[in-house]
């Protein structure tokens, strides 16, 4: 070869290999978004679309799947509505390739045959007040990124419930229990945190499944006690449910906490990001740089993470829903901890239940598991 087509030769590979490795890193970055940029009211990917085939009175009939069989209550959300679905009507007449489920109401839009919708963990659309009729104040909690709005729902005992919501919900999420927790004569705080609407974002725009995020976490302990809580619960779903982790193990006023309520929670960030980009159908030999770009993007380190889920870190009683159908944040990590720590560690196992879904998938089984934990820490 000719000392000029060996040195095109050379060029031309060189470029294919720096293109190839730019479409690796874009791939990456792309297939990262997944988590990072889990928008609120969005869904995960792990949740498929389904079709609305027709509705009538107290009923909705949607494509057969796994998901438009799971057992509970739902939100069904799609472009420019929502609804409140119950349990699959199995007596109802439909076709083979549909399943009938109750519909509780539709709190918004309309539901037209053919719209293209999802189940949601987040039933309740709006405020306390329109959602649930509960009295309540919009509050503004002082963050270390500035003012992080949050629902406060006054009760007459000197222990909070701090509620924090996970992966693809908002403060809306928190509602399913919020009226339980009123019964109690609890007071709770409902926050919003870095990169929800309207609260501050973070500098690189990015979430950080918790590990930053605990932060807002603590601020809103540090509202509680200011404003009379002798105690405070913290009562998160997903990497709400990390954040309580950190905050329990490093907030300064920690020992404040005197228990935990854990759905679904992300002990193993890799492992949760990983679901999601492959949920994009992201090619496996691409995860491991997902994972890269993640690091590189945020300074998420793994091992930061699961030591805030070290077992004798753990100080405090607490409660874990989980089950083996949670795509995203796989449970035999909360096995685990429940296995090593069992003189605090309750573990109630949920079949039936996507990520962040406990209470949908047996209200009335949450709720009474709820009660036995929280009784004795009011």
């Amino acid at each position: 070869m000719r000392p000029a087509k060996a040195t095109a030769a050379a060029v031309t590979a060189v470029t294919a290999a720096l293109g190839t490795a730019a479409a690796a890193v874009a791939a990456g970055r792309f297939a990262s978004d997944a988590a990072l940029k889990a928008p609120a009211g969005r869904p995960l990917p792990t949740e498929p679309r389904l079709t609305v085939h027709a509705t009538a009175a107290g009923q909705i009939t949607l494509t057969r799947a796994l998901a438009s069989l799971r057992p509970g209550t739902y939100g069904l959300s799609g472009s420019g509505t929502h609804a409140i679905v119950g349990p699959v009507l199995d007596g109802a007449p439909h076709k083979a390739d549909t399943v009938v489920r109750r519909l509780e109401s539709v709190t918004h839009g309309t539901l037209e045959p053919g719209a293209k919708v999802w189940l949601t963990p987040q039933v309740h659309l709006g405020d306390p007040g329109t959602a649930l009729g509960l009295d309540h104040e919009e509050v503004v909690v002082p963050g270390e990124l500035g003012g992080l709005p949050a629902w406060f729902v006054p009760g007459p005992r000197d222990t909070w419930v701090i509620t924090v919501h996970g992966l693809g919900t908002s403060r809306e999420h928190p509602m399913v229990v919020m009226d339980f927790l009123h019964r109690l004569q609890l007071p709770v705080l409902d926050i919003a945190y870095r990169g929800d609407p309207g609260a501050p974002r973070s500098a690189d725009g990015l979430g950080h499944l918790g590990e930053t995020e605990w932060r807002d976490l603590d601020a809103a302990i540090r509202y509680a006690v200011r404003r009379g809580a002798r105690n405070v619960i913290l009562h998160g779903w997903s990497t709400g449910a990390t954040m309580c982790l950190h905050a329990a193990a490093h907030s300064a006023l920690r020992e404040r906490v005197s228990g935990l309520v854990l759905d679904s929670p992300v002990l193993h960030w890799e492992t949760t990001l990983r679901a999601l980009a492959a949920a994009r159908r992201t090619p496996g030999p691409l995860l491991p740089l997902a994972v890269r770009a993640a690091q590189g993007r945020t300074g998420l380190r793994g091992d930061r993470v699961l030591a805030a889920a070290r077992p004798d870190l753990l100080r405090v009683p607490t409660l874990i829903l989980h089950g083996p159908d949670d795509a995203i944040a796989p449970w035999d990590h909360s096995r685990q901890l429940a296995k090593r720590r069992p003189e605090l560690v309750t573990l109630r196992v949920v079949p039936g239940a996507p990520h962040g879904a406990m209470w949908n998938a047996d209200p009335a089984g949450y709720e009474e598991a709820l009660r036995r934990f929280l009784t004795p820490l009011m």
